[in-house]
Order: structure tokens, then C-alpha cells, then sequence
């Protein structure tokens, strides 16, 4: 069930012809972004696509009283900022580091140009479009209908499966800052606190500085209503 609130395109670039990889690689420039560093800002124009090749990245909105909404992180091997060039539109969203990152860039020239030489690279970002929209959705009817214990133990959950597809190591930790993590959930970073001093109590997590590690899945899973 946890899956149909996490966008992943990872394997974007792994299911590519080894030829479509190849011009991909040949049109990458690479750039550092220090942590908290935009990569792009809302409603601007786009000229490019970006690939994230280590670190993570947020992706964020701003509402009218200037609270900030998380909407996804992504992890190393991700494309994004690509349905702003798809839709000849501006960015709908922010994207920042939320750790030192390494980023390629891909101009909108290029891209546009890989697009029309690969039916495989399309039809991939079609599928990767598709999904997005439907977690969007389902999103979005999480924020608005559920309490936000159920959006604190969710968030957790879709930051577990996350971190958990970047490492091979038995114990996965999340380290976004209480900040980021109260925008993921959607409220203030004192009810943040109080909660996740709760599932520490109740041993369904554990915490150490920032770090967080999920220590009952399921029970989390019932708390969130999944």
C-alpha cells in the first residue's frame, strides 16, 4: 500500500538501451549543489533536465502565507524537472538540496533532441509522468483527509522505503532535518516533536541527534491506515 504514495523514477535510466545511455552521458554536465542550494525555482522557464548522481533533493511548494510544502525527495538515479520542458510551461515547484549533491544537466536542446532518436527514453518518461500524477493524487487526499499523527507515521513510512532503496545496509536512518520533515507532513516543527516523542516512547521508532530509524513497520502501517 505505501507504494502508491512514493514516486521513484530510478529506473529510468537503468532500463535504457546501452545506445540511449550513451547520448544521455555524452550531453550531461556536471554541477555540485551545496546542501540547501536551488536547483530551480517556481515559475520559472525551464532550459533543462537534471539527474541527480549522488545526494538528495527536495521538492517544494510555497503556499500563500509562505509555509512550505514538501511534495517529494528524490534520491540518487532520478530525473527531474522534466514535465515543466514536456508541457512548454514554467516550473510548477522548487527544487533545493537538502544534502551536498552532484547533479548532471541536460539542456532542454538536448533532451528534445534525445526524445526524438529514443522511443525507448519516451515512452519511459510517459510511464514516469503517469505515475507522478497518480502519487500526486493520492497525496493530496492524504493532506486533506487524515490527522496528522496518520501524516507523521505515513511520511516516515515513504522516507523508510526511500532511504531503504539507496543502501544495502540492514539499518536504514533518515536524516532529513525536523524542519523538512514537518513540511514533508504538513504542520508546525512543536507537533513534529510531541509526535515522534510518542513513537519513540511507544518503541516504533528510535532517535539518535537527527537521525531516525523505523523500528515496527507494521504498527506505523496501522497508525498511518494504510
Amino acid at each position: 500500500m505505501i507504494s502508491k504514495f512514493i514516486f521513484n523514477n530510478q529506473y529510468l535510466f537503468d532500463e535504457l538501451p546501452d545506445r540511449d545511455k550513451e547520448l544521455l552521458r555524452q550531453v550531461m554536465q556536471a554541477k555540485n549543489y551545496r546542501k540547501n542550494e536551488a536547483i530551480f525555482t517556481e515559475r520559472t522557464t525551464p532550459n533543462g533536465i537534471f539527474y541527480l548522481k549522488s545526494g538528495k533533493v527536495k521538492k517544494y511548494k510555497v503556499d500563500n502565507d509562505g509555509r512550505e510544502q514538501i511534495i517529494y525527495i528524490y534520491n540518487a538515479g532520478e530525473f527531474f524537472g522534466y514535465s515543466a520542458i514536456l508541457s512548454d510551461d514554467t516550473y510548477g515547484d522548487t527544487a533545493q538540496a537538502i544534502e551536498n549533491s552532484a547533479i548532471a544537466f541536460i539542456s532542454k536542446t538536448d533532451f528534445l533532441r534525445i526524445l526524438d532518436q529514443s522511443v525507448v527514453f519516451s515512452r519511459l518518461l510517459l510511464k514516469s509522468l503517469s505515475h507522478e500524477f497518480s502519487v500526486m493524487a493520492n497525496l493530496m487526499t492524504v493532506l486533506s483527509q487524515r490527522t496528522v499523527r496518520e501524516r507523521v507515521a505515513l511520511s516516515l513510512l515513504i522516507l523508510h522505503k526511500k532511504y531503504t532503496s539507496n543502501t544495502m545496509d540492514d539499518k536504514v536512518y533518515i536524516t532529513l532535518s525536523r524542519a523538512n520533515l514537518a513540511s514533508m507532513v504538513g504542520t508546525a516543527n512543536e507537533t513534529l516533536a510531541r509526535i515522534l516523542h510518542d513513537f519513540r516512547e511507544d518503541r516504533l521508532i528510535a532517535m539518535e541527534g537527527r537521525k531516525i530509524q523505523i523500528m515496527d513497520v507494521e504498527k506505523l502501517s496501522r497508525i498511518a491506515n494504510l
